[in-house]
């Protein structure tokens, strides 16, 4: 009971101070990430300057990244706007049939389009632009700080004389710390062979803006179970208003998610072996759980959160028993003495 008590207070402090936590854990991420780019520059030019150099390119990734999702973004909204007059007449077939059996499309879209409703909305894109904004400036602070810090951590918990926590640590952080750079590398490379062929396939299928499909899924593979998703349902939207024929429609869901499956059920395994196996009950869960508490961001950030926590479990005896429950096999990984 006292331990069911400490998850579900600390679950609350995590979901009530999300400004707090959710950059802490983004920086910790991004951290474990680029620390072996931080120590290789660090050897050959001062510890200042290699955080600069580290932080200037995790920033040109983010910045490349959310430019590329831009410009798939907007060229899909200019097409939108193209082909507005053909867009127009199929959803006033679409009205005119719904209507003619029971369903008052019309008045439910003026409920949500009424300019006091579009002016909200507009105030709360404005309003999570400004927050996303924010948000990076804080992790990027919490990084630029960390990073020149772990040195001097590690030498702390080198040093620990008060029972084996900065083993447990050490240990636990090294092996967290490598998993989630492997785990980063076979997402990013998962990613890039779902967006390649979800292109080729929308390009097969005649589905207009193939590229720029091919590109969402590849942005959207990065948060598990709700990215594909989301990324196979935008593309089957757009066919049925693009060919204006359901069967169609219901083949390319089909096929994009028998891509998804392929990709994520296949492959994936056989990438990541069995040091990042994680039970998919504990990863669906994670991602739901992290969604709830902080929304997009935990969405993308849950499963490394589970990844670490697994690891610092396994590196402590009393804990063991956890990530041999939930994570990969025992006998995959090497034993550390307690």
């Amino acid at each position: 009971m006292l331990g069911l008590c400490t998850a579900i207070l600390a679950c609350a402090a995590l979901y009530v101070a999300e400004s707090i936590f959710a950059p802490l854990a983004f920086a910790l991420f991004i951290i474990a990430i680029t620390w072996p780019l931080q120590r290789f520059l660090q050897t050959r030019m001062a510890r200042l300057i290699a955080v600069a150099i580290t932080t200037g390119a995790i920033m040109i990734v983010i910045v490349a990244f959310a430019l590329l999702l831009a410009w798939a973004a907007g060229r899909i909204g200019q097409f939108i706007v193209n082909d507005a007059g053909r867009l127009q007449a199929l959803y006033g077939s679409m009205t005119s049939w719904l209507e003619g059996h029971g369903v008052e499309l019309a008045g439910l879209w003026a409920n949500y389009f009424r300019g006091d409703q579009l002016l909200r909305m507009a105030q709360e894109v404005t309003s999570r632009l400004n927050t996303a904004l924010s948000f990076l400036i804080v992790v990027f602070i919490y990084v630029l700080l960390g990073l020149l810090e772990v040195d001097d951590a590690c030498a702390k918990l080198r040093a620990w004389q008060h029972g084996n926590l900065g083993t447990v640590l050490m240990t636990g952080g090294a092996s967290a710390a490598a998993k989630l750079r492997r785990y980063m590398l076979v997402r990013t490379q998962m990613s890039v062979i779902t967006g390649l062929l979800v292109w080729g396939f929308a390009w097969l299928a005649g589905l207009p803006l193939a590229f720029e499909w091919g590109v969402i899924a590849f942005a959207l593979n990065f948060i598990p179970f709700i990215g594909p998703f989301i990324a196979t349902m935008f593309p089957t939207v757009f066919a049925v208003a693009q060919f204006a024929s359901w069967p169609a429609a219901v083949a390319i869901f089909a096929c994009l998610n028998v891509i998804q499956f392929v990709v994520g059920s296949y492959l994936e395994p056989r990438f990541v072996g069995s040091a990042l196996s994680i039970s998919p009950f504990v990863v669906l869960f994670s991602v739901f759980f992290w969604t709830f508490l902080w929304g997009l961001p935990g969405a993308f950030i849950g499963v490394p959160i589970v990844i670490a926590l697994l690891s610092l479990c396994e590196a402590h005896s009393s804990t063991r028993w956890i990530a041999d429950l939930f994570g990969g096999s025992p006998s995959q990984e090497p034993r550390t003495p307690d």
